[in-house]
């Protein structure tokens, strides 16, 4: 049987082979235990490479698309970064030690709960779970240095790129739910905004509204 040691340096050098080189954002993924944010059976699973499920119809995304996704963000930190959905919070856990703050919103309000419960055992004090409708963002906190999305919307939507500050960055799955989905790194620049495509990928849609559970 394979150590939990070993479990951990197999998987950073599994994150590597699929791109993942940013030492500090995988300095946090070994640092993360992804078991905590699964339930049951799926813990055991914890350091394989696929999305699984955590409950109300989502998954905890693989683990090389949240490192990919986070060293496209680059971090600073100083930085304010929003999430727009927090799901099981693994993401916002691994944007934790690279932040100075991270603002999550979820539209499931038990997943908001058991994130915001797991985060705090986790003693990730610098984050803010919060059961909201983060379509709309949360302008109440804006701007941001920093904004990523885990659901995809079929442009990248204008009332968070209003929220985005100039020099700042925002990554995002874009496209149709049903086909391959692009996942853009968006940089707004004093002259407008900058486009860069890194990889397809599969996310659940961005809905609007909060859910009824």
């Amino acid at each position: 049987m394979v150590s939990e040691d070993e479990a951990r340096m197999q998987f950073v050098l599994a994150l590597r082979a699929r791109g993942v080189t940013d030492r500090a954002v995988l300095q946090a993924m070994e640092d993360t235990p992804r078991a905590v944010f699964l339930e049951g059976i799926f813990k055991a699973r914890a350091y394989e490479d696929v999305p699984l499920p955590i409950g109300s119809g989502q998954t905890i995304s693989q683990p090389s698309i949240v490192g990919l996704m986070t060293q496209a963000l680059q971090v600073g930190r100083r930085d304010k970064v929003l999430e727009v959905g927090t799901g099981s919070g693994y993401q916002a856990a691994i944007l934790s030690p690279l932040a100075r703050r991270v603002y999550t919103t979820e539209r499931h309000r038990g997943l908001a709960r058991q994130a915001e419960r797991v985060l705090r055992d986790l003693d990730r004090t610098n984050v803010t779970v919060i059961a909201t409708d983060g379509a709309f963002g949360l302008p109440e906190q804006a701007p941001f240095d920093r904004i990523i999305v885990t659901a995809a919307a079929e442009d990248p939507p204008s009332s968070l790129l209003a929220q985005l500050k100039v020099g700042g960055i925002m990554v995002l799955p874009v496209g149709q739910s049903d086909t391959v989905q692009t996942l853009l790194k968006v940089v707004k620049t004093e002259d407008g905004l900058d486009y860069h495509s890194l990889a397809e990928v599969r996310f659940v849609p961005l809905v609007e509204g909060m859910a009824e559970d």
